[in-house]
């Protein structure tokens, strides 16, 4: 005995009795939707009416000062023509630069990735985010460490001489027991270069005597 699978629609609910008059929708976003994309079977003419109501959108990715990763706004498209002021948004649009595409993969995360600077493997990394004590405390513990890695990815390094990288991770002991380190350095330097010039000039004064001593028992044997 053969089966014959009977298919309805998802959103009707009526049924589909041919598979020509079946059609797949696929919803990315929705306010609704969960964690990723879902799929769902409709009858054509039901697919039609969505071409129909369909809107001219923009989306866009909108990069604030603190935050980590860009937020993604969908809009009518007419609702952001009108922020243009100065010139129409086809021109605009037109005149605008390319996206540039970082090349580094080191500096960058895949789509959806969020990087954990918590962690010693991307501890240090710029970024726009606040700064945590777990991230301030790792940079404070393994700096020379943390130093390296940057440099060898090709990312800017944490110095103890910038006051902004001081302040941003919380580095004011260590700035200041480095410094102390160095400065101890040079003082144990020159206090030997000055002990040297001591004993230079006292063996300088020793030769001296001798050799007046010397020719004071000259003079008195000739005599």
């Amino acid at each position: 005995m053969g089966q014959k699978t009977v298919r309805f629609s998802d959103l009707s609910g009526q049924l589909i009795m041919h598979d020509d008059a079946l059609a797949r929708i696929v919803v990315h976003e929705h306010p609704e939707l969960g964690d990723g994309p879902v799929e769902i079977e409709a009858l054509t003419e039901e697919a039609g009416v969505l071409e129909e109501a369909a809107l001219r959108v923009a989306v866009i990715d909108l990069y604030l000062p603190d935050d980590i990763e860009p937020r993604r706004i969908v809009l009518e498209a007419d609702a952001f023509d009108k922020l243009a002021t100065q010139n129409p948004m086809e021109e605009l649009l037109t005149a605008a630069r390319p996206v540039r595409r970082s090349t580094r993969s080191s500096a960058t995360s895949s789509r959806g990735e969020r990087l954990d600077y918590t962690t010693r493997e991307h501890a240090g990394k710029p970024h726009k985010g606040k700064i945590t004590d777990t991230e301030k405390q790792l940079v404070h513990d393994h700096l020379d460490e943390i130093n390296e890695r940057l440099a060898a990815q090709g990312l800017r390094t944490i110095s103890l001489t910038d006051p902004d990288h001081v302040e941003r991770y919380g580095l004011q002991r260590l700035a200041r027991e480095r410094n102390v380190e160095l400065e101890f350095e040079f003082g144990d330097e020159n206090a030997a270069e000055v002990a040297a010039k001591g004993r230079g000039r006292g063996r300088g004064r020793a030769d001296l005597e001798s050799e007046i001593n010397f020719e004071d028992e000259m003079a008195a044997e000739v005599a």
